[in-house]
């Protein structure tokens, strides 16, 4: 049959998931609940079981056609597996699990769980699975996790991992648990998740923290049948439905933080994601369903923070803080992990915006050859299979492309730039952005990603940060940083993103299409002090470096790339240029000394090194090209061209072209570049000054684009986010301007452009986050 489930099917997950509501009901009765509340209990119980299992996902997926058969089958044949193995006599649950085992005993139980609830696995409502699963609760709960018990090592097991599963897993199996087990597992949730956890919006109760504690609360308001504990889990969600100024949460110009420093759009950010994607579900049509602007907030997120992260199905590394190599192609789990949830929110979106979305998710599918969507959706998720599935077959919803043009997320120091055949992502570091997070034993040599790395990928380069890069790659190179190269201890600088250094010209200008970034550069645990900026242009990105100075006592190197590659590379020094075969070119106007080096790199690898160390047999090819500044340089600078894609036709015809790009300043003062046929102007402004007919009196980025039908863009923006006005002024003659930005106050016109920001709807041009301030002008 298609369409639906089948008739079997559908009565095996009625009769199990049935049984399970009439408890909650039994128990709302016994508790003194009104019928309302009984009604209301079954709802959310039914509703937690279908969204979190995904068997009402795709609205037509047949659960005996396949995947689904064999996935189930397979789901129900492990759980009874763990069923038969669960040993009495060990000290713990299995043999193969130690205790305490944080992850893996609870999602054991919860996968056993699902496999007995769930239709189709051949152990669906299968009495011994259902008593072993309580039992497991239950011995789990006496052995690890008891009342009274001192919670040892990452609060995050105690608080949300642990009591998250086992409340999840008991209330699927809880006709086999029993009042004693019931009330045990309760009594042990209150000891270590009370309430007042969520009674403050701060410390680890923020972001996507906060919503993870109010679902463990709100799970156990269902498996205690407390009316009042439900609306007070759901009431403490509050604090997460808006931007935030500071500390964690989102940002209006996309950026979202966790670890009060750390970009996290990756892993936190689409945790998020989906627990209010779960949850606008789960309490539709209840007294606590999430109101309209609420919903309005969480729908924005998707394409203001999330798909500009995302790029042909993978999420960027510098969004995924100290999980970047924990697992391969780990990006491309992430982008599942983020379509998954923007597939099951689409549910809840109007119309307009689910078939935007859907055509968004699908286009992403298409394109992510490296590791496809669908077939590993087979793999993790049956849920998202089916609501991906049935996407791709319908000839309703056209696939979407990539997203042309600049988004500058200045408030968490990230930059992603979209052109035809490639793109770009950048990381940097700032006073309230950390150079990169380690904890747990993970990332701790990630001490350079935020010293100015660029990413790029080109057609057919999807996985060039995604196979064992983090664990092979030379962490002092990475590619677009300047770096000392002081030798660093593992995990040197601090935990949980405590890098962060006194820079607050951090950010830049952009017009929506083209942009001027900047970072003021200091090193990790270094004398190390630079400027350094990329000006984002249509087949280019042109990189500029200013007063490179050092005291380490080591050289200093500005690493032009780093592929991971064994492509074939050509250097033409004398004319200025280099291209690696299959992946783009390189122009190096004043021609200076690029050095290059290939190798073989294993995990573990030290910089210099070429043999194998012992690791786990992961080895990549590198091709690594690098200005060197020398030890200790005092005012060294670069400038070099990024020319993603091209091939060496392009790459030479750019570099015997010198007049296309002019840079007009490259200095500790400010750094700026003119391309005329762009007709663009941009420059960075270090310190107030005058370059290439722009004068700004005070900090700031300005690009400038005059346009063939004789109008001109100026975009103005303020990276250190403290100027309360500003004044800019363009040595050209301008008619009238056409479009203002709020917070322009004065214009004078005539013989060159004056504009003055002060804010009419802000305190200052420093109140708007480094956000672009863009006005447009007649030339006259």
């Amino acid at each position: 049959m298609r369409g639906g489930y089948g008739r079997r099917a559908l009565l095996r997950l009625g009769t199990v998931a049935a049984a399970g509501a009439l408890v909650g009901a039994d128990a709302a009765r016994a508790a003194g609940g009104s019928p309302e509340w009984v009604r209301l209990l079954g709802v959310l119980r039914r509703r937690w079981f279908e969204v979190t299992t995904g068997v009402t996902a795709g609205l037509g997926a047949d659960l005996e056609a396949e995947p689904y058969r064999s996935g189930l089958a397979r789901m129900g044949a492990e759980a009874a597996r763990h069923r038969d193995g669960m040993a009495a006599g060990v000290g713990g649950l299995w043999e193969d699990l130690a205790l305490p085992s944080y992850n893996a005993v609870p999602l054991r139980l919860l996968g056993m769980a699902r496999a007995y609830a769930l239709p189709g696995t051949g152990v669906t409502g299968d009495p011994a699975l259902g008593a072993a699963v309580a039992e497991g609760i239950d011995r789990y709960r006496r052995l690890v996790y008891a009342a009274g018990a001192e919670p040892v090592g990452n609060w995050w097991h105690w608080q949300i991992g642990v009591p998250l599963r086992l409340l999840d897993a008991a209330l699927l199996v809880e006709t086999h648990l029993g009042e004693a087990r019931r009330r045990g597992l309760l009594e042990a949730v209150d000891h270590f998740v009370p309430e007042s956890v969520v009674g403050a919006y701060s410390g680890t109760s923020t972001g996507a923290n906060r919503v993870d504690l109010c679902t463990v609360l709100l799970l156990r308001a269902m498996l205690a049948a407390d009316q009042a504990g439900a609306a007070r889990a759901v009431s403490a969600l509050s604090p997460v439905f808006g931007y935030v100024r500071d500390g964690d949460g989102f940002y209006r110009d996309g950026s979202f933080i966790q670890h009060t420093t750390v970009p996290y759009q990756g892993t936190y950010g689409v945790a998020l994601l989906t627990g209010l994607a779960r949850l606008l579900v789960v309490l539709r049509g209840t007294p606590w369903e999430i109101d309209d602007v609420r919903r309005r907030f969480v729908f924005g997120l998707v394409e203001r923070a999330f798909a500009p992260v995302v790029h042909d199905g993978f999420c960027m590394d510098m969004v995924a803080g100290r999980a970047v190599g924990r697992r391969a192609y780990g990006d491309h789990a992430r982008g599942r992990r983020i379509a998954a949830a923007i597939l099951l929110l689409a549910e809840s979106a109007p119309a307009a915006e689910r078939i935007r979305w859907q055509g968004m998710v699908k286009g992403w599918a298409l394109r992510d050859v490296s590791v496809p969507m669908v077939r590993a959706a087979e793999r993790e998720d049956l849920g998202f299979h089916a609501r991906l599935a049935a996407v791709l077959r319908d000839e309703g919803v056209a696939a979407v492309g990539e997203p042309y043009g600049h988004r500058l997320m200045a408030m968490s120091a990230r930059a992603v730039h979209r052109r035809p055949g490639w793109c770009a992502g950048l990381s940097m570091a700032s006073d309230r952005v950390g150079h990169y997070e380690h904890g747990n034993g993970e990332n701790r040599r990630g001490w350079h990603t935020g010293s100015g790395m660029l990413y790029w990928w080109g057609v057919g380069h999807g996985d060039q940060y995604s196979d064992g890069f983090w664990s092979t790659v030379d962490p002092y190179r990475l590619p677009g940083t300047t770096v000392s190269t002081k030798r660093l201890s593992d995990g040197a600088g601090g935990e949980w993103g405590e890098t962060c250094p006194p820079a607050r010209w951090v950010g830049g200008a952009t017009d929506g299409e083209y942009a001027a970034v900047g970072q003021h550069l200091y090193g990790l645990a270094s004398t190390l002090e630079a400027f350094k900026s990329w000006f984002f242009l249509d087949d280019a990105i042109v990189c500029l470096g200013a007063g490179i100075r050092c005291a380490d006592g080591v050289p200093v190197e500005t690493i032009v790339d780093n592929r991971r590659t064994d492509a074939r590379l050509v250097v033409d020094e004398a004319a200025g240029w280099a291209h690696l075969a299959g992946h783009g070119g390189y122009v190096l106007p004043g021609r200076p000394p690029l050095r290059t080096l290939r190798e073989r790199r294993a995990e573990g690898s030290r910089k210099g090194t070429r043999r194998r160390v012992a690791s786990s047999g992961k080895t990549h090819d590198y091709v690594t090209l690098w200005l060197d500044h020398g030890v200790d340089p005092r005012d060294s600078g670069y400038f070099y061209v990024l020319m993603p894609g091209a091939d060496p036709d392009q790459t030479r015809a750019r570099a015997a072209a010198p007049s296309w790009v002019e840079v007009v300043a490259n200095t500790a003062h400010r750094q700026g570049i003119r391309v005329p046929s762009l007709g663009l102007t941009a420059v960075n402004f270090w310190l107030p000054g005058s370059a290439a007919g722009l004068t700004a009196s005070g900090p700031c980025s300005v690009l400038v684009r005059a346009h063939a039908d004789g109008t001109a863009t100026i975009s103005v923006a303020d990276p250190r986010r403290d100027l309360r006005e500003l004044t800019v002024v363009w040595d050209r003659p301008v008619a009238r301007v056409l479009r203002r930005d709020p917070r322009l106050s004065a214009v004078a016109v005539g013989v060159r452009l004056g504009l003055t920001f002060t804010g009419l709807t802000f305190t200052g041009l420093g109140d708007a986050e480094g956000a672009s301030a863009r006005v447009t002008v007649r030339l006259g």
